[in-house]
C-alpha cells in the first residue's frame, strides 16, 4: 500500500513517522508543500494512494471523488481543525475519515499568551527597531485588571483562559456551545460586552455560521485601542475591516497566526503595520505535540487500511 502526507508540520519530521509506516510495509510519499496543495494538484495525486494524511489542503468533494475513482481507501485529517475537509463527501463515498482532536490546546494557548504579552508591551516592535539601529522606549500596557475576550471554549480556549488568569486578566468567554465556564470568567453571547475587552483572542473552530464574525459592525462596538489576536482560523476575521480599523487606530495592533489567504500575500498591509505580530499558521508546531499527533494520525490511518 501507499500513503501520501500533505501536512507541513508532519512533513518536517519525516524521520519520525516514515518508519512507523514502513514497519507495516506501507510506502510513504511526501510532496513538497509550503502550506497547502491546490485542489487541482490533489485531484491528480490523491487517486494514486491508498491513504492520505491531510493538512490544511482543500479536501473537497471533487478531490474525494477523484480519490474514490482511484485507489483511495481512507484518510485522516492531521490536527483538530476540519473546516477544509468535506466529511459529508467522505460519508457519501464510504471513505473512512477522522481527525486527531485534543492535541494542541496547551501549545496554541502558549502562543496566544505570547502574542498577548508581546502586543501589550510591544516587545516585537522594540526587537525589530533595535536590529535596525534604534533604541526605542515604548510605553506598554499593564495586564492586571485588563479584560480579555476569548472566543471559543474548547481545549485551546480553556487553556488560554487559565493562562490569562495567571497574569491577572479578567476573562470573558464567548461560545454558544457551552452552558458554563470556570469560576472567575463571564460567559457572554457574541458580541455582547466587546466594548469591555482590551484584548480579543480567537480560539474557536471555523464553521458556516461564524465566518467574518469580527467585522466592521463588531469592530465599531469595540473599545478604542483594542488588540486582536487570532490563533484559530483566518476567515473568522474580515481582514479588510481589520485593516481599516488598524489604519484608523480603532485597533491598536493585531497578532495573527492565521489569515484569510495563506501564505500571507506580500502586498498585504498587515506586513506594513509596525505593531502587528505575524505568524505562519504555526502555533501548534512543537516537537512534542507534532510527534504525539503524528503517532495518532499514523495509527488511525493504518487501522483504517487494515480493515479494508
Amino acid at each position: 500500500m501507499k500513503v501520501m502526507v500533505t501536512c507541513p508540520p508532519m512533513l518536517g519530521m519525516k524521520e519520525q513517522f516514515i518508519p512507523l509506516f514502513e514497519k507495516q510495509g506501507i510506502e510513504v510519499f511526501c510532496p513538497n508543500v509550503t502550506q497547502t496543495l491546490s485542489e487541482e494538484e490533489l485531484i491528480e495525486l490523491v487517486p494514486k494512494f491508498d491513504g492520505w494524511i491531510i493538512g490544511d489542503d482543500p479536501a473537497t468533494r471533487k478531490v474525494f471523488e477523484a480519490g474514490k475513482a482511484g485507489n483511495l481507501k481512507a484518510a485522516v485529517k492531521w490536527g483538530i481543525g476540519v473546516d477544509n475537509v468535506d466529511f459529508q463527501a467522505c460519508k457519501d463515498l464510504n471513505i473512512p475519515i477522522t481527525n486527531t482532536p485534543g492535541m494542541f490546546g496547551a501549545e496554541v494557548a502558549d502562543v496566544a499568551l505570547g502574542y498577548l504579552l508581546g502586543a501589550a508591551r510591544e516587545t516585537f516592535y522594540i526587537d525589530r527597531e533595535i536590529r535596525n539601529g534604534s533604541w526605542p522606549k515604548n510605553r506598554g500596557m499593564s495586564l492586571v485588571g485588563k479584560t480579555v475576550g476569548v472566543i471559543g471554549y474548547g481545549d485551546i480556549g480553556r487553556n488560554t483562559v487559565s493562562r490569562a488568569k495567571a497574569f491577572g486578566l479578567k476573562t470573558v468567554v464567548y461560545d454558544p456551545g457551552v452552558n458554563s465556564v470556570d469560576s472567575g470568567s463571564e460567559l457572554c453571547i457574541w458580541p455582547a460586552d466587546v466594548d469591555q475587552c482590551d484584548f480579543l483572542i480567537f480560539t474557536c473552530s471555523l464553521n458556516a455560521t461564524n465566518r467574518h464574525m469580527l467585522d466592521k459592525c463588531v469592530l465599531d462596538e469595540c473599545k478604542e485601542g483594542v488588540i486582536v489576536i487570532n490563533v484559530a482560523r483566518g476567515p473568522l476575521i474580515c481582514e479588510e475591516d481589520l485593516i481599516a480599523a488598524l489604519k484608523s487606530g480603532k485597533v491598536k495592533s493585531a497578532a495573527l497566526d492565521v489569515f484569510e489567504l495563506e501564505p500571507l500575500p506580500r502586498y498585504s498591509y498587515l506586513r506594513e503595520h509596525p505593531l502587528c505580530i505575524l505568524g505562519s499558521h504555526n502555533s501548534s508546531n512543537t516537537t512534542e505535540a507534532v510527534c504525539r499527533t503524528n503517532n495518532i494520525a499514523v495509527e488511525k490511518l493504518i487501522s483504517f487500511l487494515e480493515s479494508k
